[in-house]
């Protein structure tokens, strides 16, 4: 572990990803204090990159926000119940990836990490994303994919930069003109086997259903297409 923080403080990254760890090192929170001999303190650079992905980690540490400088976070396929509020303070982080963990809820204080680019929560046991996420008006890239999610923050309207949205296998029955209208950059949305309706879907029609089922990476102009169709039928009612 030593060689590999050694080489870290060299580099600015750190990957950990399949080693069966069941906790974060201690030492990689505190990479920083650990300078050892043969180093110089001053070329030691932060840690910026850390990849933690595939391992049967439980728990992230509040201390994560001793690494004040990571721009990319993967602690993605391992364990995590829960997210720590600190997670917040990572103020440049740029890409978040914690996919395929046992999450039930993003913290609020995600919506703290306005440098955030690309966020990645799929395949998790999410109902809902926080208002929060709309403060992070650089993100272009959200991935909240095979979750259970209902619907969609409005506050994520302030997010005007989505290029890419993936929300396939959810429970999703509303996406809001207004969300559709404030992502004038989209251009790729994966909503497979999530259904779209009027709020009134309890009179939404066969035919109503089999237009509103979104196919796998639908380009905004098809989504926009059918978002039409559907729009005429509505007001044949």
């Amino acid at each position: 572990m030593e060689r590999m923080l050694k080489a870290a403080r060299a580099s600015g990254s750190l990957n950990l990803s399949n080693r069966s760890l069941k906790e974060v090192p201690d030492e990689v929170y505190k990479s920083m204090d650990a300078v050892g001999e043969g180093e110089n303190w001053w070329e030691a650079v932060e840690l910026q990159k850390l990849i933690l992905a595939h391992n049967e980690i439980e728990l992230l540490k509040e201390d994560i926000r001793n690494l004040p400088m990571l721009s990319v976070l993967n602690i993605s396929h391992n364990k995590l119940s829960h997210l720590p509020a600190a997670i917040g303070e990572l103020n440049s982080l740029k890409a978040l990836d914690v996919s395929s963990n046992l999450l039930r809820e993003i913290p609020e204080e995600i919506g703290s990490v306005t440098s955030l680019i690309k966020f990645d929560c799929s395949s998790n046991q999410l109902k809902d994303l926080p208002c929060s996420l709309g403060d992070c008006q650089a993100l272009s890239d959200l991935k909240a994919s095979n979750n259970s999610l209902i619907s969609l923050p409005e506050d994520l309207s302030n997010c005007s930069k989505m290029l890419k949205l993936d929300l396939e296998g959810n429970k999703l029955t509303v996406l809001s003109d207004k969300l559709v209208a404030s992502w004038t950059s989209l251009t790729e949305i994966n909503a497979g086997m999530s259904r779209y309706a009027r709020k009134d879907s309890s009179n939404t029609s066969a035919a109503e259903r089999q237009i509103l089922v979104a196919t796998r990476k639908k380009s905004l102009d098809e989504y926009l297409k059918i978002l039409d169709t559907y729009m005429d039928i509505v007001l044949q009612y």
